[in-house]
């Protein structure tokens, strides 16, 4: 049985009503978590999103709409969440928009838009919820890299995954000891294949090829480990990044 060691603690996830996001807080509700949902233009699927959690788990949830590529609207997110579900104690950057245009072809505009709702919305988010959390005594931060962080032909979205690595290990120094800072990295979600095809259509076979694990992570398992980072037992760790490929990353020979 999953311990609720949660219990009383808000939490925001960041573009939470689809995919890994909406995992994601399905297993901190599953902790005991009070979960605020954020959604840019599926309110219709981040509202069943509310009312499954509600039914499910019996906590206290609602959902938010941001575009979290400004950095302004982020900032009022976590206020908002705040006002709605108490005390934000536990951040999940979980948003993470993808492209892989050449940087010598890519638009500036998708250049920002890309680095804006990966990066700079990880910094704006901690801003508004690290004040909270200090004077709780007590906060949980897990961003989100990703397996693209190994790569160098992803161009922004490696660039932006790679920084959300050094975000942490920075982040861990500068908030301690109160509050953890940790960071997972997936590799490709097994649930996810069908839109990277849209860019590479070979990539997810691929990855299974090269996997040692022989097998594509689901989103249930990396939303685990997020929601683990946030209990007890990681209390003494802070400043790491757990890459969840099934050993993908490693060279072989």
């Amino acid at each position: 049985m999953t311990q609720r060691f949660l219990e009383g603690r808000g939490a925001l996830v960041t573009s939470s009503s689809r995919n890994l996001g909406a995992a994601t807080a399905r297993a901190l509700a599953a902790r005991g978590a009070a979960v605020a949902i954020n959604y840019f233009d599926s309110l219709d699927v981040a509202e069943a999103l509310v009312a499954d959690l509600g039914r499910d788990f019996g906590g206290q949830y609602v959902a938010l709409r941001a575009d979290m590529s400004d950095s302004t609207a982020v900032r009022s997110l976590v206020q908002r969440a705040a006002e709605a579900i108490g005390p934000i104690q536990v951040l999940i950057n979980n948003s993470g928009p993808f492209a892989m245009e050449p940087f010598a072809e890519i638009d500036e505009s998708d250049f920002r838009r890309i680095w804006d709702a990966n990066v700079t919305a990880a910094f704006a988010a901690v801003q508004a919820a690290v004040p909270g959390m200090r004077k709780e005594g007590w906060g949980r931060i897990v961003n989100l890299s990703a397996g693209s962080a190994y790569l160098r032909n992803h161009s922004i979205y490696t660039l932006a995954k790679s920084s959300m690595i050094v975000f942490t290990e920075q982040l861990a120094v500068e908030l301690a000891p109160e509050i953890t800072v940790n960071c997972v990295a997936p590799g490709q979600i097994a649930e996810s294949a069908d839109d990277v095809a849209e860019f590479d259509p070979s990539f997810a076979e691929r990855a299974v090829e090269a996997t040692p694990s022989g097998r594509l992570a689901r989103r249930a398992d990396v939303a685990e480990i997020i929601a683990e980072l946030c209990g007890p037992r990681w209390d003494p760790v802070t400043g790491v990044t757990i890459p969840v490929d099934g050993g993908w990353r490693f060279r072989r020979f």
